[in-house]
């Protein structure tokens, strides 16, 4: 009985270990560009893999981080250019992607986070007021800092941040993102614009608030999505 216990012990533990080392595999291949076809494919990690004999430098190229994006429909001030796996299609199994960030006059890009991915962000003009904030374990602490030109900042992956534009003209950053594709939580779109629509008595206790401010922000978010 004493030799069974510790055998399931060692189980247990191998399985463990097993899950605590577990993380993306190291590349077994120069690259892995996508394509949407099965045709003279492969199929690795989620996509089809171009046959190798076929790629082009295209495949690893992309035009229009240097255009400036109008702000002025976006209802927070900022607009998002992203570069991922869907426009570089060469990034597929590399783990790394982009954004640029045009933020208009006082334009926010609103609480928000990447459950894939630690973000590290640059600021290439203007001056703004970067910030996340550490998970309930850790007290909800927040850090934040104002950055200048040239100045850069980290946001640890799966943490609620956020930039605003506090200088008087417009401003620009771009951001590396350790993901081919890190993916985006804005955290009001999500609670106050789902479909279907959580129900507003579990929000208003949720963020102690009447119901009636809760469906307000609802027919809100409704509309903008």
């Amino acid at each position: 009985m004493k030799s069974l216990s510790f055998l399931t012990a060692l189980s247990l533990l191998a399985i463990t270990l097993h899950l605590v080392i577990a993380s993306d595999p190291s590349p077994l291949q120069d690259f892995c560009v996508s394509t949407n076809t099965s045709a003279d494919a492969v199929f690795v990690n989620g996509k089809f893999c171009k046959d190798p004999k076929l790629v082009t430098a295209d495949d690893f190229f992309y035009s229009g981080l240097h255009e400036e994006r109008s702000t002025a429909s976006s209802p927070v001030g900022s607009v998002v250019t992203t570069v991922n796996v869907n426009n570089i299609l060469g990034l597929n199994t590399l783990g790394i992607s982009m954004v640029r960030i045009d933020y208009g006059v006082y334009g926010q890009n609103p609480p928000h986070t990447h459950p894939r991915a630690t973000e590290i962000l640059y600021c290439a003009d203007g001056t703004l007021l970067v910030g996340f904030v550490t998970s309930n374990g850790d007290g909800n602490r927040l850090f934040t800092k104002t950055l200048n030109v040239g100045e850069v900042f980290v946001f640890p992956e799966g943490l609620i941040h956020f930039q605003v534009n506090i200088g008087q003209s417009t401003a620009v950053a771009f951001a590396g993102l350790s993901s081919q594709n890190p993916g985006v939580v804005t955290i009001a779109n999500t609670l106050f614009g789902s479909k279907p629509l959580i129900d507003p008595k579990f929000l208003a206790r949720a963020f102690q608030l009447d119901p009636s401010v809760i469906v307000d922000l609802q027919n809100k978010f409704q509309q903008k999505t």
